[in-house]
């Protein structure tokens, strides 16, 4: 089933800013680029792919000063390219439901509840993408966004995910659990481990905040409670290797399960 995609409604245009936030925009196709901005002698083969995507959807180059393009992107990590485009297209959180957008595999998504670091975000939605993830939730109210910051941390995956926002991601999940799937909550204190645990089906997979995890109403709707296992004297993984684990081992999974 296509996955809808619908703007924020309170912004009308973003800076985008970076080679990869650029170029993965122009691939992806879910943005309206209104300008792209390229400083005067960036690096040739970049330049030569930013061009090669702008001539296939008939969009022009305007090339600037790079202390000009530093001004419109509001940051000096540009790499030599910005661009002016429409708001982030968020999908609707209801197709996600129902919708398998990997083709072959059960459905596999990711939850992140009051994930607040921008780069802890767009780590994890860089690793969702590698990792076949179908969709990814957020919040609405204490978390991270999807802005241009979190699309340059993600190198561009986040022109690619199909992420949503929802009010209440408790009510979320019991709407995927009515659809079958089995919601896994990432909790470092439990006993049960990830590669003790079957991710190969419909799966929904919790990470909490940085510092408090998972919240207690959140935890307790979980079917299971899984744990990373690790030695040395820290108490647990930052949000984004602990995902990227988790995520990495239900790939692993579903792979294994379709050869066989």
């Amino acid at each position: 089933m296509p996955i809808k995609k619908r703007t924020l409604t309170n912004v009308k245009v973003e800076i985008l800013y970076g080679f990869h936030p650029v170029y993965e925009a122009l691939r992806a196709g879910r943005r309206t680029f209104y300008k792209i901005y390229v400083a005067k002698q960036p690096p040739v083969r970049r330049f030569e792919q930013i061009a090669s995507e702008a001539n296939r959807r008939q969009l022009p180059l305007k090339v600037i000063h790079p202390a000009d393009l530093q001004s419109i992107a509001g940051s000096g990590s540009h790499q030599g390219f910005a661009a002016k485009v429409s708001a982030y297209p968020l999908a609707e959180a209801g197709d996600l439901l129902v919708a398998d957008v990997t083709g072959n595999r059960p459905p596999l998504l990711l939850l992140l509840d009051h994930i607040v670091d921008p780069h802890n975000l767009g780590a994890i939605i860089r690793t969702a993408l590698c990792a076949g993830v179908t969709g990814v939730i957020i919040p609405k109210d204490r978390a991270a966004t999807p802005t241009a910051a979190v699309s340059k941390i993600s190198t561009g995956a986040l022109e690619h995910i199909h992420l949503a926002r929802v009010n209440n991601l408790v009510r979320f999940v019991n709407a995927l659990k009515e659809q079958g799937m089995w919601i896994v909550g990432l909790d470092q204190r439990a006993g049960q481990s990830i590669y003790q645990t079957d991710l190969s089906g419909p799966t929904g997979i919790v990470i909490g905040g940085e510092e408090k995890g998972i919240r207690p109403l959140l935890r307790n709707k979980c079917d299971f409670l899984v744990s990373i296992p690790q030695t040395g004297p820290l108490g647990s993984l930052n949000a984004s290797v602990a995902g990227a684990i988790v995520m990495y081992e239900a790939y692993r999974q579903r792979i294994a399960s379709k050869n066989d």
